[in-house]
This record gives C-alpha cells, structure tokens and sequence, in this order.
C-alpha cells in the first residue's frame, strides 16, 4: 500500500555492533533499532553470528514486535547488524525485509543498506542477460550478486570493486564471516556514525540518537567515500573513492533525523528552530497563535513563534499508536485516518488567526483534511506555513517521494494550493532561505526542491 502523506515518507535505519569479548548483541542492536524507528515502520531485522554461523531474523512490523524475543534471554555473540525499513525500492514484503543474508564463493554475508541505487535497473539488467536469478525486488541483493560475481578473489577487494559500480546513495553494514564493515557512498547522502564504549565495543548507527540509548558519547561521522573494518585485530578504515562533491540529503534536517540526533555536524532540533525562524522573516501575518503540526512540526514552529513575536500553543495533539496514514478508497475513510491521528484542542484554537507550521507539503490531501478539521473547532483564520520550499521533483536517492504529476507544487502556485486545501493562506521558506539555516549549504542535496541532481537518475 502507498502512503497517503502529505510529506516524504521515512527510508530505512541501520545499526551494526563488534565486539572482542562476547556480549549479548541482539540485545544492542534491538535498542538501537528502536530508536531508529522513526526511519522505517514496515519491517525489521537482525543478523549475527552464532556457534559460527551467520544466523537473521526478520518479520513484517515494529522492533519491539518482531525483535522483542532477543529481550527474554542472552544471545552471546561478537558481531551483527540490523534494520528497520520503509520500503522506497520494492514492494513491503517479507522477501525484501533485511539484514539479506546469502553464502557465496566469497563466503557468508550479511548486508543491510540504507539509501537506493539510482542505477539498480541498468546494472540488474545486466545480471539477468548473465543468468542471474533474484529473490527480492530490492537493490540490496543486487550488491551481494556483483560481489559474489566479481573477479576478485578476496570479499574485501570484490566490495571495494562492486563500491566503484554504483550510483546515488548507499550507507549499509555488512558482516562477513567474523568482520563488520560499514559504508558510505562517496556523496555522502545518508549520514553514518561509528561509536565506541568499553562496555560495547564498537557500535555503528544511522544516527547519534541510536548510540545515545546507549550512553556511547565516543564517536565520530562514518565520511562520505569511506570503508570502515573491525575485526579482533581492531579497526582499519580507508577512503575507497575520493568524495567529487558532498551531496547530503537536506531531508535528513527538514524531516527525517529525530530532533534529538546529531546529523552532518548539526543538531537537529536547533537547525529546525533556524528553519522556522527563517520562515518568519519572511512573513508578515497577523495572528493570534502558532501552532505545529505534531510532532515533525515541533522545532520549527517554535523558531518560528520566538521570531514572529506570536504566542506559541499546542493546538493539536497526536496519537502516536495510530501508525501511518495509507491511500483509502473513500474520502470518509482518509479523513477518518487523519481523525485518527491528529485531534484539535478546541479551546486553544476557537475564534483565532492561526499560523499552522508543518514541514513539507507533497499532496495536500492529508492537510486539507487538517484545515477542516481546524476550521470545523472554530479557527477564525488557518494560515499554512512550511518549513521546506515547494517539492517539484522526485526523489531517487532513498526518499519516497512520488511522481512530479502526483507533487501539488508542480500544477498549482501557493495561492491555489491554499485554495484547494481550505486555509487562507500557504507559504513555503524560499530555497535561499533555507539554504543560508545550514553551514556549507553546497555540501547538501536540494534537487527535489530544484531539480538540480547530483548524480545518476534511472531511467
């Protein structure tokens, strides 16, 4: 089923664990997969080592469903990696779920990936005119059959091979045999971060609010273009292709990093208060109060309030067991789905201007049920204000971004979009504005706002 949201939809969290004594590393990875949560809902996994062999375990559903098992009892081992998962490439299937583990000529590996591979079609394509036979519709398994077909013999030099095939973005971990490896494709898209403790070892994580559940303060960002091995002999890194031009993902600091997580050298919920505040220089909107739409909304509505000089309240509560909303048959069932989630506070919002604040905007239909949903408890006045330009263009490097046609900004101006949604007005933070929140913004991808992208785009 398709998401029916009114923004990107979340990709996919990765965590690995090594080390030299054994420790009990389902455990680890279940708390740090849990707080990579919020970066995929449809499935998670964990593959480790045990008595010698490389053994995983996933399912459709939540961590704590599917991986709570590994709470009841020790599972002793010194490596393993895990995922939870958003499918962007590949239908939500038991078949796609991850870590994907296969044994080859270059031994048993273990691969979960975070990102897509924006020349998956051209390069798959070319293993089936070899002969080669697939299990999964992800560009994951792609991966573990170039490298169980390349010429080289080691599985080191075979990845560091296969690593110089690909295109657009890729941060996975990897266990082969008794090592762990981690990488980063060289534009640096996804961010990566490797830990270390002395209770733990070494621990590796999509980011630094996975390693903060556990009490890993140690480490450092995993660099665009870089391999990293830990093993009993310790760790080796090396830059396995030199980075033409960082290109990492402005939607990790919009919408998708947990507030409290540290992404590309920037705090997350501080860069959403600059969002917003840069949001309110350039408006001018008399109004009564601010309100977010939760919780995405959160930060930026409250740089937005502090700038604006308007009282900041909490006009909508969530239901966060409500899960995600999916494309409905009926208009009644969507806009029951939104009723679900998202509940007004009927005296905060009764008689008053309202500068609502949400982060992005890609169909509307989710946020014109919200409008009703204001205006029927009394909002005088909704004006929606958005802490990301207009999206144009879709996305090919691990974000569920659908078809230009499906994208509202690409058929009406703000005016119009206000128009179909209800509110009386709609503004989005120009792309300049954006650009000048964050430090080093040539060093960031833009191009479902501009179309301006960095690398291979599939046909």
């Amino acid at each position: 089923m398709k998401s029916n949201s009114d923004k990107p939809v979340h990709h996919c969290g990765v965590v690995g664990a090594y080390s030299k004594k054994k420790i009990n590393i389902p455990e680890i990875l279940f708390y740090s997969l849990f707080s990579l949560q919020h970066r995929g809902q449809e499935s998670a996994g964990i593959s480790y080592r045990k008595n010698n062999h490389t053994v995983v375990y996933k399912d459709l559903g939540m961590v704590s469903t599917v991986l709570g098992r590994y709470l009841n009892k020790a599972h002793p081992s010194n490596v393993g990696i895990g995922h939870v998962r958003y499918s962007t490439h590949g239908r939500n299937k038991l078949e796609n779920a991850q870590p994907i583990v296969v044994s080859c000529n270059k031994g048993t590996v273990a691969l979960a990936h975070n990102g897509n591979i924006s020349n998956a079609n051209k390069l798959k394509r070319e293993l089936f005119s070899e002969g080669s036979i697939f299990q999964s519709t992800t560009d994951t398994e792609l991966m573990l059959h170039m490298i169980s077909r390349s010429r080289r013999k080691g599985f080191h030099e075979a990845l560091l091979d296969v690593l110089l095939l690909l295109d657009g973005a890729f941060s996975m971990v990897m266990i082969h045999e008794k090592q762990l490896f981690a990488v980063r494709d060289p534009r640096g898209f996804r961010p990566l971060f490797l830990g270390e403790s002395e209770e733990y070892g070494h621990v590796i994580a999509s980011e630094t609010c996975a390693l903060d559940i556990l009490r890993i303060n140690n480490h450092r960002q995993i660099e665009p273009g870089e391999c990293v091995v830990i093993d009993k002999n310790g760790i080796s890194s090396e830059i396995y292709a030199e980075s033409p031009k960082k290109s990492q993902c402005i939607f990790e600091l919009i919408y998708f990093a947990r507030p409290d997580s540290v992404v590309f050298d920037q705090t997350v919920h501080i860069m959403r208060k600059k969002m917003g505040a840069a949001l309110a220089e350039c408006d001018s909107i008399d109004a009564d109060i601010v309100i977010p739409v939760p919780d995405s909304g959160n930060s930026a509505a409250l740089g937005y309030a502090e700038k604006a000089g308007i009282p900041f309240e909490l006009g909508l509560t969530r239901n966060h067991y409500a899960g995600r909303s999916f494309i409905l048959p009926t208009t009644a069932q969507r806009e029951l789905a939104v009723r679900m989630k998202l509940h007004p506070v009927k005296e905060i919002i009764a008689g008053k201007k309202i500068v609502v604040i949400d982060d992005s905007l890609v169909r509307g239909t989710t946020s014109r049920i919200l409008v009703n949903l204001l205006k029927e408890s009394g909002a005088k006045e909704v004006h929606f204000r958005l802490s990301s330009p207009e999206i144009r263009f879709p996305c090919f490097y691990g974000i569920d971004i659908p078809t230009k046609k499906e994208l509202i900004s690409n058929s009406m101006i703000p005016d119009k979009i206000a128009s179909y949604i209800g509110a009386d007005t709609v503004r989005f933070i120009p792309l300049e504005k954006l650009s000048a929140c964050v430090h080093n913004p040539e060093d960031y991808c833009f191009a479902c706002f501009s179309g301006d992208y960095p690398c291979g785009i599939p046909q």
